[in-house]
């Protein structure tokens, strides 16, 4: 019988994967491409994984080890690049070429380190994406709004995941010191699978973040301070942006691009939409689009699915649930009450944004 290690089909799943993302149309955008380079190299990590301890080929392990610092900066560089109004720059970039470096260095000149380096390099990235996600989901400029959240917790996902390949490593090393790794192949195979559940996160962001079927509702931020004189006047812009030109029917609406159209930081926007009205931008926005959702059911024939696509949501569980948290019921439901004036006066959702 013919013995296929785990990693090799984790790996093949995650090449299916890459290939359904490479046909999409949107797949070049600047922010997705490092999650493609990740998933590709994630696969081909497994691979690896497989060979070493699927078939015990030791000549394996140096290029495991590099390629190990590569996914670690990798998962920062793409992460990162959620969170910047433009494309990274080299000079940005070249330095999380070093920790692959540093690796690769002292497994030609000094065995004995090389396995604390791995350990500090996955611990230093698993803290700095941590501290990446400080800002919330609306940190995320570059992320569409309509997934915002599902890139935040992907983002915690890989930041507890790199924490947690670290504590593996250290269980791995004193496995091999006191029983001589009898138990560092299961340790490696169970890392694997938890990966391929971190890019099915990563997968999701790349491709648009689109939401799962089911997510629990998204906390509004705490507004920091008072708003001030000058948050009352972004709020009051972005407004009149909002109703004049209908941005929110864009479905790859991001805090970048409205920042953009107000000539305004991505922060200065977001911290008056948290001051002003007591909610994330993505809530914000998707009470609009809620709202144009309301007056088409109302006014209209249309099916439900063309009224979501117009109003600018291209994920149906995440259109119910934000119809839900804004109106009370579900847009099935609306619709019936509309054709009774009274039931529909006497409900009529409350929205935050004037």
């Amino acid at each position: 019988m013919i013995f296929i290690p785990l990693p090799f089909v984790v790996a093949l799943l995650l090449f299916i994967v890459l290939i359904r993302l490479l046909r999409q149309e949107d797949w070049h955008a600047p922010e997705k491409r490092p999650f493609l380079l990740l998933i590709g190299i994630y696969a081909l990590q497994s691979v690896l994984i497989g060979i070493r301890w699927g078939y015990n080929v030791l000549a394996i392990m140096p290029a495991q080890a590099i390629l190990a610092a590569v996914i670690a900066a990798l998962a920062w560089v793409s992460f990162r690049s959620l969170t910047l109004e433009g494309p990274p720059s080299f000079a940005r970039l070249w330095p999380h070429a070093l920790p692959a470096i540093l690796v690769a260095t002292l497994l030609l000149f000094w065995h004995e380190p090389m396995g604390l380096a791995l350990i500090l390099i996955f611990l230093g990235y698993g803290a700095a994406l941590l501290w990446l996600a400080r800002h919330g989901p609306d940190g995320l400029i570059a992320s569409r709004l309509d997934g915002a959240l599902l890139s935040y917790r992907s983002l915690l996902t890989t930041a507890a995941a790199l924490i947690a390949a670290a504590f593996a490593d250290i269980f791995i090393s004193l496995d091999f010191d006191r029983t001589g790794g009898t138990h560092g192949g299961a340790i490696v195979a169970l890392g694997n699978v938890i990966t391929l559940l971190i890019l099915g996160g990563a997968a999701s962001i790349a491709s648009g973040g689109q939401p799962a079927e089911e997510q629990s509702p998204e906390t509004p931020p705490a507004p920091p301070t008072m708003p001030t004189e000058k948050d009352g006047a972004v709020a009051a812009s972005l407004n009149a942006l909002m109703q004049s030109r209908e941005i929110y029917r864009d479905p790859e609406l991001n805090l970048n691009r409205i920042a953009r159209k107000m000539s305004l930081p991505a922060r200065r926007v977001s911290i008056a939409v948290n001051r002003i009205h007591g909610v994330s931008v993505s809530q914000y926005v998707n009470e609009f689009r809620i709202r144009s959702a309301c007056d088409q059911l109302i006014k209209t024939d249309e099916p439900v699915t063309r009224v979501m696509f117009d109003s600018g949501f291209i994920s149906k569980s995440n259109f119910n649930r934000e119809f839900l948290r804004v109106t009370g019921t579900s847009p099935t439901e609306f619709r019936r009450r509309s054709g009774m004036a009274d039931t529909v006066d006497a409900k009529a959702p409350a929205f935050v944004s004037p």
